[in-house]
């Protein structure tokens, strides 16, 4: 079938925008020739996709980037009390002055851009490798965007158990940042690593990760999205697993004009576990929130949980689109997946698009997906006890998306989120 060319027009569009980085080693120039080609093949993504019918992404394609308004921090940064070492971008740059020492014991931590100039090095066969895959069956430009331009960000190698997380913080001063970042996880056999992300980034943010989860190790990541009202973010985790290990992700949304995030795990190894869960508060109907994955099951006795909570309010819309393929060899599959929508009003609306693909018949596999109001047989028994109408709504908002927040492993920041979210909430009351 041919391209339309609004979409092969577009993608040249993308690719000119940006500088074709000079300079680099042979394996990475090949890299982003095969990513650049990628893009200008398929085009960029519009609105009559398949998997953007429900999100426009022209905003996230429209050369300028649209401009946000820089808003100053209203609270302390929400990993404080995490013991972590910050790498700090601001408007996409690292900036290393306002960053700790990248050391951390058990892993090698080095620039991006430093890599990328190395003739040897293994993140040659990690760079773009994961991405190409999951072009397929689905086509992800924005991801093949970012292979082929970004050079911001940092290549992660861990050896052991990581003494302490690593902490990505985005910052951003422009009304204008339009930002690509990439970073490459590799995790060795028996490797732990906590990640953890936060911060506005940019008027328009392009982040995508490519994660390596050798045999028995553990790859842990938590995200905050949230106060920047204007901002148009767009994310994609690629991640590839090994025998017996496991891939935990979840990320906190609240505010933002249009955020999508991506996740496209493939479970290669036999035994692997992978859990992706997100939970997001919108007020707005300028407030889009999109959560589209993907998760692969290619070997035997692999377990996948995908758990989305939205909170809806003021004529804001939710989105997520979540697919469980399961290839003929993937005996004993254990596939769970729930997204479910809470809705504040009747302006506002949940979308949802759940899948299963199925080629295997020794599994158990479910999936469900509801949107509908707070209880009012619940309001009417804490109004009951003397607690106001808006606390007691406020309340059920934390119970309702608890279940995302409880999929955190680690217990001290799954309590950071139900926090900062109750404060998010308080605020808005205030």
């Amino acid at each position: 079938m041919a391209v339309p060319a609004l979409k092969l027009d577009g993608a040249q569009a993308l690719l000119a925008a940006w500088p074709e980085p000079r300079g680099e080693a042979a394996w990475a120039t090949a890299a982003r020739t095969r990513a650049a080609r990628r893009l200008a093949e398929r085009g960029a993504p519009v609105r009559r996709d398949e998997y953007f019918r429900y999100t426009d992404p022209a905003s996230l394609t429209v050369q300028p980037a649209i401009p946000a308004a820089v808003r100053p921090p209203q609270e302390e940064p929400i990993y404080a009390a995490i013991e972590r070492v910050r790498l700090v971008f601001v408007d996409g740059v690292f900036a290393p002055d306002k960053s700790d020492a990248a050391i951390v014991e058990g892993v090698e931590i080095t620039p991006l851009a430093e890599v990328l100039r190395t003739d040897i090095h293994w993140a040659r066969d990690l760079f773009g490798r994961l991405e190409a895959d999951g072009q397929t069956p689905v086509d992800r430009p924005l991801a093949a965007l970012s292979t082929a331009r970004a050079t911001e960000g940092f290549a992660i190698r861990v050896t052991g158990r990581a003494a302490k997380a690593i902490s990505f913080v985005y910052e951003r001063s422009g009304e204008a940042a339009d930002v690509l970042v990439r970073h490459l996880v590799r995790l060795d056999a028996g490797a732990d690593l906590t990640l953890l992300e936060n911060g506005p980034g940019a008027a328009r943010l392009n982040t995508v990760m490519e994660v390596d989860v050798g045999d028995d190790a553990g790859f842990h990541h938590v995200r905050a999205q949230g106060r920047d009202h204007d901002r148009r973010a767009w994310t994609a985790t690629f991640a590839r697993l090994g025998a017996r290990s496991a891939f935990k992700s979840f990320t906190l949304t609240v505010n933002g004009r249009l955020t999508r995030n991506e996740s496209v795990v493939a479970m290669a190894g036999p035994d692997a576990v992978t859990h992706v869960a997100g939970a997001c508060v919108g007020d707005g109907e300028s407030f889009l929130h999109d959560d589209t994955v993907f998760i692969t099951h290619g070997a035997p006795g692999c377990e996948s949980r995908q758990v989305f909570k939205k909170v809806l309010r003021s004529g804001a819309t939710g989105v997520f689109q979540g697919k469980i393929l399961v290839h003929p060899v993937a005996q004993k599959t254990d596939g769970y997946q729930i997204s479910q929508g809470l809705l504040l009003d009747e302006t506002s609306q949940f979308l949802a698009k759940p899948e299963l693909e199925i080629y295997a018949d020794d599994v158990k596999c479910s999936h469900g997906s509801t949107a509908g109001a707070v209880d009012e047989t619940a309001l009417f028994y804490l109004t009951s006890r003397g607690i106001s109408r808006r606390t007691a709504e406020e309340l059920l908002v934390l119970a309702f998306v608890d279940e995302a927040i409880a999929e955190i492993e680690d217990g001290a920041i799954a309590e950071v989120m139900r926090q900062r979210l109750a404060d998010w909430l308080a605020r808005r009351r205030g």
